[in-house]
């Protein structure tokens, strides 16, 4: 092969090889999803498939853009409805977004039931206090903080959090809660996160009774997130997931702890 020719082929091998590492998505970006199936302790099974949709824009330190809509896939890789307690394992392998696919590996921080995702957008104003338009609204993220969409603010009390540019639009730099088990992060609060109708501190389950994350997916084996309560249990399609990207370390092994 002439020099200019194997020059050229190099060229392109290179190119290729950054094309692909500039479309990877950086660990510590947050995914607010929406699931579109229900988990059942008592009737999933093993490869049953777990599709969601991210529900609010996220910006890549790129300065690229994941939009609203784009679809994550998954499958059930553990079900037991008894055996001293019902338990889920899920696994998040691919984004779908603008015809092309991205394999990804993500950890949960927060699910909310599909009632505490509804409540978290409706106004906790007076009737007589909504305004003319959804932008005078006040509502409630899923973790407490308090969305005041006149003045585009997230706030915990009186301390600003956050912006909230429009309803169900809140960025947030994310807070850690270690007594809910979402310990720090070093990259986590260096930039704001899309986090939908979560509150930055959201850790754990809302609005399920006895339902626990007892492995988040952070650590081995990284991406598996088990779900489990005292009882069989179902996690209803339209129920939010606040997902978090996190570094793959290859075939996955034996549950062992968060």
């Amino acid at each position: 092969m002439k020099p200019s020719s194997l020059a050229f082929l190099l060229a392109i091998v290179s190119s290729l090889a950054m094309n692909a590492h500039s479309q990877q998505i950086p660990a510590g970006t947050v995914l607010p999803v929406m699931t579109s199936n229900t988990l059942d302790a008592g009737k999933s099974k093993p490869g049953d498939k777990l599709t969601a949709r991210l529900m609010q824009d996220v910006v890549l330190p790129s300065g690229g853009k994941i939009r609203r809509g784009a679809k994550l896939e998954g499958q059930v890789v553990q079900a037991s409805p008894a055996n001293g307690g019902a338990t889920v394992a899920v696994r998040f392998d691919r984004l779908v977004t603008g015809g092309k696919q991205f394999p990804l590996t993500v950890s949960l921080r927060a699910l909310a039931s599909m009632q505490d995702v509804f409540e978290a957008q409706l106004p906790t104003n007076n009737f007589d206090e909504y305004g003319t338009s959804i932008s005078d609204w006040t509502t409630v993220q899923v973790g407490g903080a308090a969305v005041y969409l006149g003045d585009e603010t997230v706030r915990d009390g009186m301390q600003i959090v956050g912006k909230a540019p429009g309803w169900g639009i809140v960025t947030a730099r994310l807070i850690p809660a270690p007594k809910r088990g979402c310990e720090a992060f070093p990259v986590e609060g260096d930039r704001e996160q899309s986090l939908w109708v979560f509150s930055p501190w959201a850790c754990g389950t809302y609005g399920f009774e006895d339902l626990n994350i007892t492995h988040h997916g952070v650590t081995s084996p990284v991406g598996t997130i088990e779900l489990t309560a005292p009882a069989p249990f179902r996690v209803r399609g339209g129920s939010g997931w606040l997902l978090r990207v996190v570094a793959d370390e290859g075939p996955a092994q034996p549950l062992a702890g968060n």
